[in-house]
């Protein structure tokens, strides 16, 4: 009897050859043969019959299905040694949760990965990431189409920097110069001025930024939404926390296997949110900081440790890793955030959280002419960077 292990579409088989009655014959000798010298990886063509294991096979998914080949085709070998192996870039990179099945394994390092991407890519967890990442796409679009969103598509290069132009990449345009867009907002709002009401964008964003952390990346996908609203801002943002859940439970429901297959290399606790989402005012959750030791003040920003060290607190009262931060101080948002009516000092804006960390950062945006150009002036925004949004 012959065993080997092979994967399409993020699915592991075990094979199995052997004749009837486990009988001996010129032929499955021939194929003992074949297939030991097939190298890992490489792509073939079987045919056989797919039947119900008696046993559980470790290391396929699904792990109760296996294949009894009658005939194997190579279609295209691989390398007898490759630059990495699918089981070694499967080891947990958490050592506190390392287990004695994977101390045989070698640690893939990860200049390693990129220079054989193609590789690193076919391994279980790689598979299982960018199909949970379509899956957020996919619910993303499927809620806010169903909430009559309209899905348009904004230029990528613009003709001026925005926001006084940080952290953008200006590039060489024919005679002259262009940008790549940091951000999609002014064609969103160009959308809402032209009367479309709610649309979304899903595209490439650029920011000329380090990387000194994981959230620093020059080039990410942004899922973006703008929408008109009646009497409040809160309905825009109860409408995002609706499609967050809707998300979420989509995820669960559809995705399962694939994020059990993440939690086994990128250790993980279950994920859990509240119907509603958690909505905290920013003052109660500075307060929740001050109350637990933390120096802060009222109306100071949050930064990175803050946002974690809050995290853990509402995870421990509420039992929530998923909330929302609403009424942040005017001073430390952009220009162009309207002004809480009642609460001085405050403004009509909001972020969403998961586990520590923001998300998404929305607000009311100011639609008086005269309002705008103030705040304008008051961040010290120039009136060359400042024209494009004006206008």
């Amino acid at each position: 009897t012959s065993f080997s292990n092979l994967c399409r579409d993020f699915v592991r088989h075990q094979p199995i050859k052997a004749d009837q009655n486990f009988k001996i014959s010129v032929r499955p000798l021939h194929y003992l043969s074949l297939v030991q010298v097939i190298s890992k990886e490489s792509i073939v063509d079987v045919f056989g019959r797919v039947l119900k294991s008696p046993v559980l096979i470790e290391g396929c998914n699904p792990d109760t299905i296996e294949i009894h080949c009658e005939k194997v085709f190579v279609v295209s070998a691989a390398l007898p040694t490759l630059p990495l192996q699918i089981e070694d870039a499967m080891r947990p990179d958490d050592d506190e949760t390392f287990s004695l099945q994977f101390q045989t394994l070698s640690r893939v390092n990860q200049d390693t990965r990129l220079d054989n991407r193609c590789i690193d890519l076919r391994t279980p967890v790689n598979q299982a990431i960018y199909r949970v990442e379509a899956g957020v796409v996919k619910f993303f679009m499927e809620y806010l189409t169903n909430a009559g969103f309209v899905n348009i598509h904004t230029p990528k290069m613009i003709s001026a920097a925005s926001e006084g132009g940080a952290n953008v990449f200006k590039v060489s345009y024919f005679s002259g110069s262009a940008y790549l867009a940091q951000s999609p907002q002014l064609y969103k709002q160009m959308a809402i001025a032209a009367d479309f009401e709610r649309v979304f964008t899903i595209g490439s964003v650029f920011r000329a930024e380090d990387s000194n952390t994981h959230r620093h990346l020059t080039e990410f996908v942004g899922l973006d939404i703008e929408m008109a609203f009646k009497n409040h801002y809160h309905e825009v943002v109860d409408l995002i926390a609706d499609m967050f859940v809707h998300v979420f439970k989509g995820l669960q429901r559809e995705y399962q296997t694939e994020i059990q297959t993440i939690c086994q290399q990128y250790h993980s606790e279950p994920f859990e949110f509240l119907q509603p989402t958690l909505r905290l005012q920013y003052r109660d959750a500075i307060r929740m900081l001050q109350d637990a030791g933390w120096e802060i003040g009222e109306l100071d920003d949050l930064n990175t440790p803050a946002e974690k060290f809050l995290g853990k607190l509402i995870k421990e009262k509420y039992h929530t890793d998923f909330y929302i931060l609403d009424k942040f101080p005017l001073d430390i948002r952009a220009f162009y955030t309207m002004p809480h009516p009642t609460e001085k000092g405050y403004s009509n804006s909001y972020d969403f959280f998961m586990r520590g960390e923001e998300i998404m950062s929305g607000a009311q945006r100011i639609h008086d002419p005269v309002l705008l150009s103030e705040r304008a002036t008051h961040h010290k925004v120039g009136k060359f960077s400042f024209l494009p949004y004006y206008s």
